[in-house]
C-alpha cells in the first residue's frame, strides 16, 4: 500500500480523498517527529518564561489582553474546545469530517504549532481506526479559522463529544474506552492549535472538486451521446478552430468530443445534410464545459496551497519568536469557491438544454421521446425536475463571500463566510448530477431512435451500461426510479470506468505532457 508521509509529503485533493477512503496509509516520518517535538518545547519554554504570548498564557479573540497564570494554561484549552463547541444543523458527511481530521493533522506536522507529539499520534489513530467526530454544518464564519466545527471535531480527544464508530454513533468516551484510548490531557496552546484553521472550508473544497472532477468527466461524455442522438455536427470540435482560441480546458474538451464521437455510424450518416449549425448547447460545449474546467484548475491549485499550508495562530518560529497574524482567514478559497460554485452551475444549465432539445421533437426524434404521445407523457416530466434543479442551482449562486458580519467584539471586523460557500458548492454539484442523469436517460433513448444505426464504441458502451440498468421506454413508468439510478451510476464514477476502458486514446489526452502546447495532466485531482 502506498505510504503518505504527514508533514513531508506535498498533500494534493486525490491523496487526501485516497487517505479519507483507506487506500493508501498515513505515518509520521522520523524529522517531522522531531519537528514536532521542538515546536512543543518552544511552548513550554514561553510558558516557563512567562513571556505574553497570544492563546498560550492569553485568553482568546476580544480577551486577548487577559492574561492566564502558567496553573491554568492546560484549563485554558479544555474550557477553548468546550466553549466553541456551538455549531448548529445537521452533521457533515462522516467522509468531510475525516477530511478534516487529515488536513488538520497534515498542517499540525509542519512544526509551527506547538502541539504535543502525543496529541497529533493520538489525531492519527482516529483516521486509522475511523473513529470520526461528528461535525454540526453550521456555525463558521470562516474568519478565526472554522472555529465552531473544528472544536466539535476534536471534543473527542478529550473525551467530549460524539463520534462515528462502527457504524454506530454514539458519545466520544465510549468509542474510546472500545479502543483502548483515555481521552487527552491538553497542554498550552493545543486547543487553539486544533481549532484555528480553514479545514473545514478546505475540507469541503477538497471533497468538492473530487465530484466535480467526476461531473466534468462524464458531461463531456454524456453530452457528446445527445450529441449524436441529435446527429448533431463535430465540426465545432475541430482542433483549427480551437487553436486560435487557446484556452486549455475548451481544448481538452473538444479534443474528447472528437475522439468520443470518432468512428461513429450515426455521424457518417448525416455528413451531407443541409443543417448549416447546431443550438448552442451542443456547438459550445468546449467553450461552456472547458470554462467549468478552468474554474475547477484555478480553484483546485488554490487548494494544493492551503491543504499544505500551517493556517492556525499565532505561529510558533522559536521560544521567543511568535507571529500572530491572519493566516486563519478563509478568503483565499471563498471567493474561489464561490466561482466553483457557479461554473459547476453552468454545466447542469446547458445539460439541461440540450434534454430540452432531445424531447422538442426535432431532427427526426419523436417528440417527448416516446412514439404513441398523449395517451403517454413520455419523457415530458424529467425535463421539469432538471429545470428546477437548474433554478435552485441559480439561487445557490450568490456569493457567500460577498457577505461579512463581524464577530468576537469586532475584534474578527472582516470575515469570509467560505464555509458557507464550501456548503453551497457541495449542494450544487449532487444538484448536477441528477441533472446530468436526466439527460443521460434521454440520451440512451434518442441513441435507440437511430437503430440500426450504431454509435462511436465508447459512446455505444456507455449505452449498453445504462440499459443494464434502465430499459428502453415505449410507455410511461415511474421515470424518478430511472433518475435515481443514472445518479447512482454517475456517482459511482462508472460513466468514466466504462469510457475509459473503451477508449484507452480518451485517457491519453492526460498524458501526453503536451497537446496543442498545454499540459492537459494538470485538470486531473492528483497533479
Amino acid at each position: 500500500m502506498q505510504i503518505f508521509e504527514y508533514g513531508k509529503d506535498q498533500l494534493t485533493v486525490g491523496l487526501a480523498v485516497d487517505l479519507s477512503l483507506g487506500k493508501i496509509k498515513g505515518q509520521l516520518p522520523l524529522s517531522v517527529v522531531e519537528r514536532i517535538q521542538q515546536s512543543s518545547g518552544w511552548v513550554q519554554e514561553i510558558v516557563e518564561q512567562q513571556a505574553v504570548v497570544y492563546g498560550i498564557n492569553t485568553g482568546f479573540g476580544p480577551l486577548c489582553d487577559t492574561l492566564i497564570s502558567a496553573a491554568e494554561t492546560r484549563t485554558l484549552q479544555h474550557n477553548l474546545l468546550k466553549s466553541h463547541s456551538v455549531g448548529v444543523g445537521d452533521p457533515i458527511a462522516p467522509v468531510i469530517a475525516k477530511l478534516m481530521l487529515i488536513l488538520k493533522l497534515h498542517a499540525l506536522c509542519q512544526g509551527y504549532s506547538g502541539i504535543q507529539l502525543d496529541t497529533v499520534r493520538r489525531i492519527l489513530a482516529m483516521i486509522e481506526a475511523n473513529i470520526i467526530p461528528v461535525v454540526p454544518a453550521q456555525g463558521s464564519v470562516g474568519a478565526s479559522g472554522d472555529l465552531a466545527p473544528l472544536a466539535h471535531l476534536f471534543l473527542p480527544l478529550i473525551g467530549e463529544g460524539e463520534v462515528y464508530f462502527k457504524d454506530n454513533r454514539l458519545p466520544a468516551r465510549e468509542a474510546l474506552q472500545q479502543s483502548g484510548l483515555a481521552p487527552l490531557e491538553l497542554s498550552a496552546k493545543e486547543g487553539l492549535a486544533l481549532i484555528n484553521g480553514t479545514q473545514f472550508i478546505a475540507a469541503h473544497s477538497v471533497w468538492g472538486l473530487y465530484q466535480w472532477y467526476n461531473c466534468l468527466e462524464s458531461a463531456d461524455i454524456i453530452g457528446a451521446l445527445s450529441l449524436d442522438g441529435l446527429m448533431g455536427s463535430v465540426k465545432p470540435f475541430d482542433p483549427r478552430l480551437h487553436a486560435i482560441r487557446p484556452f486549455a480546458g475548451n481544448q481538452l474538451v473538444a479534443a474528447r468530443l472528437s475522439a468520443l464521437l470518432a468512428d461513429s455510424d450515426i455521424h457518417s450518416a448525416h455528413l451531407n445534410c443541409n443543417r448549416v449549425q447546431d443550438p448552442y448547447s451542443l456547438r459550445c460545449m468546449p467553450q461552456v464545459h472547458g470554462a467549468s474546467r478552468t474554474a475547477f484548475q484555478h480553484l483546485k491549485e488554490l487548494t494544493h496551497i492551503e491543504i499544505n499550508s500551517v493556517t492556525d495562530n499565532p505561529i510558533i518560529l522559536g521560544a521567543l519568536d511568535t507571529i500572530s497574524g491572519g493566516n486563519f482567514h478563509g478568503e483565499p478559497l471563498a471567493i474561489a469557491l464561490d466561482y466553483g460554485t457557479v461554473a459547476a452551475h453552468e454545466l447542469g444549465s446547458i445539460s439541461e438544454r440540450r434534454s430540452y432539445l432531445i424531447i422538442e421533437g426535432r431532427y427526426g426524434l419523436p417528440k417527448l421521446l416516446i412514439q404513441d404521445a398523449g395517451l403517454n407523457s413520455g419523457f415530458m416530466i424529467p425535463q421539469y425536475t432538471a429545470a428546477a434543479l437548474v433554478s435552485e442551482n441559480k439561487s445557490l449562486c450568490f456569493p457567500a463571500s460577498a457577505d461579512s458580519i463581524p464577530t468576537s467584539l469586532g475584534q474578527e471586523d472582516h470575515v469570509s463566510m467560505g464555509s458557507i460557500g464550501s456548503r453551497k458548492m457541495l449542494r450544487v454539484i449532487e444538484n448536477l448530477k441528477n441533472i446530468l442523469a436526466v439527460e443521460l436517460l434521454y440520451g440512451a433513448q434518442a441513441v435507440d431512435f437511430r437503430r440500426p444505426l450504431r454509435s462511436s464504441r465508447p459512446l455505444e458502451a456507455v449505452h449498453d451500461l445504462v440499459r443494464a440498468v434502465v430499459p428502453f421506454a415505449d410507455k410511461d413508468r415511474v421515470f424518478g426510479n430511472d433518475i435515481k439510478t443514472l445518479h447512482d451510476l454517475i456517482d459511482a464514477r462508472q460513466i468514466i470506468a466504462c469510457v475509459a476502458d473503451k477508449s484507452p486514446e480518451l485517457s491519453q489526452l492526460y498524458t501526453i505532457q503536451e497537446v496543442n502546447t498545454h499540459n492537459y495532466a494538470t485538470f486531473g485531482i492528483y497533479q
